[in-house]
């Protein structure tokens, strides 16, 4: 199985401007630019891309992981924060860090940070990442 994200850009790093698009059509022609990378003009950026599919990644995993040890989720929430800080030339992301709150009926804190920990090692978006991934699991009551 393949899917695709897509980029478009003209002109230089700091005028110019670009659009990304996803296969789904999830995104289509969605604006980024220098200024919605590095400062707060509205718009998105490869990072907060990149935070939205670990999020999204990591939670499903970890329905997989709850699943087979027989509970079901009643709520999961992720935040993935993705870390970009200047490294020499360049930029690089140097972390994610996962903050899961979760109602598991069922589930024991001991079990939870287990079967946290299985889906974030086993999540395909983690492994491709070379980042330091962490991971704050807080199981609701």
């Amino acid at each position: 199985m393949k899917r695709f994200g897509e980029a478009v850009w003209a002109g230089g790093i700091k005028d110019g401007k670009g659009a990304i698009s996803t296969q789904s059509g999830a995104l289509k022609d969605y604006p980024y630019a220098f200024a919605t990378r590095f400062e707060d003009q509205p718009g998105t950026n490869p990072e907060e891309l990149i935070g939205a599919a670990h999020a999204g990644c990591f939670t499903m995993a970890l329905s997989g992981v709850l699943g087979r040890a027989g509970l079901t989720a009643e709520r999961m929430q992720t935040k993935a924060e993705v870390t970009l800080e200047k490294e020499g030339e360049g930029f690089a992301i140097t972390a994610v860090h996962l903050t899961l709150r979760a109602r598991i009926p069922g589930a024991d804190d001991a079990t939870f940070q287990e079967l946290a920990a299985q889906a974030k090692a086993g999540c395909p978006v983690s492994k491709v990442l070379n980042a330091a991934i962490t991971l704050d699991a807080t199981l609701e009551t």
